[in-house]
């Protein structure tokens, strides 16, 4: 049997839907979706243990951005293993390093060593940003404005994803200990988004990013993610292409024209 987590999340509900072997949907918050088989927080592992007995993979998708993030990975990943789980297939992220810029990219390869350590099975598929996100980038007034200069992105959509996570979680015997970067079929500006989107995109520097963010009144952290992933695409971190999801699913990724009027 296949958990599925954040069933109520724009992947793990694709997930679930394509999937044909069984499965259970988990969600933190069952008010989300009314009906989820299973419910608990990557931060309770007595409700997680409990979430995941009967389970054979889980589609782990990484929790909410918060500070306490990995340590809520670390303990869903550690009742995987109390609950008898046999493989984790891990939604991380493109260009995760202890390093990289984007500083909850910095999670998810924390938490890929974590699983790696953990002796179970595992998957890891890295996503880029998403392409669905990308006009959601603009304010109000139609303008994304960031510190990505001229730097590209391969963003991928929810579907591709999904279609993907599927492929992998059907035959996962084939997938145990590889990686995958999954990304679209082309690497574009932020400049020549905003053109095939009808938007503008201004340039801003760093300092001039946290500074018009500010009124906001988001905490620290979370700022910092906002702008550190427009400088990990200044700085060339999520511009490699890849033909994983082609791999995987045999359809060529959608692209960013497909996107229009989403």
């Amino acid at each position: 049997m296949i958990i599925v987590s954040g069933a109520s999340g724009q992947v793990g509900s694709r997930v679930a839907q394509g999937l044909s072997k069984p499965y259970v949907r988990m969600v933190r918050d069952a008010a989300k979706l009314p009906g989820a088989e299973r419910a608990a927080d990557y931060a309770d592992l007595a409700g997680m243990v409990e979430a995941l007995r009967g389970g054979e993979t889980l589609f782990l998708v990484s929790g909410r951005e918060d500070p306490h993030r990995l340590r809520a990975h670390k303990t869903a990943v550690d009742a995987a293993v109390q609950a008898g789980v046999r493989r984790i297939v891990y939604l991380s992220f493109a260009g995760a390093a202890a390093d990289c810029t984007f500083t909850f990219g910095r999670d998810h390869w924390h938490t890929e060593q974590y699983i790696r350590e953990s002796g179970l099975r595992f998957t890891f598929l890295r996503d880029n940003l998403y392409l669905e996100m990308v006009p959601r980038l603009a304010g109000a007034d139609g303008v994304i404005r960031g510190p990505a200069g001229d730097g590209r992105i391969a963003a991928v959509s929810y579907d591709d994803i999904a279609a993907c996570a599927v492929a992998v979680l059907e035959d996962p015997d084939s997938h145990d200990g590889r990686t995958y970067t999954l990304t679209g079929p082309e690497a574009f500006t932020l400049h020549e988004a905003a053109e095939v989107l009808h938007l503008t995109y201004v340039p801003e520097t760093v300092a001039e990013a946290y500074a018009s963010r500010a009124h906001l009144g988001a905490p620290e952290f979370e700022v910092a993610g906002w702008v550190t992933s427009y400088e990990a695409i200044a700085n060339g971190e999520l511009e490699q292409v890849t033909g994983d999801v082609e791999r995987l699913t045999g359809q060529n990724p959608r692209s960013l024209r497909e996107l229009r009027g989403v």
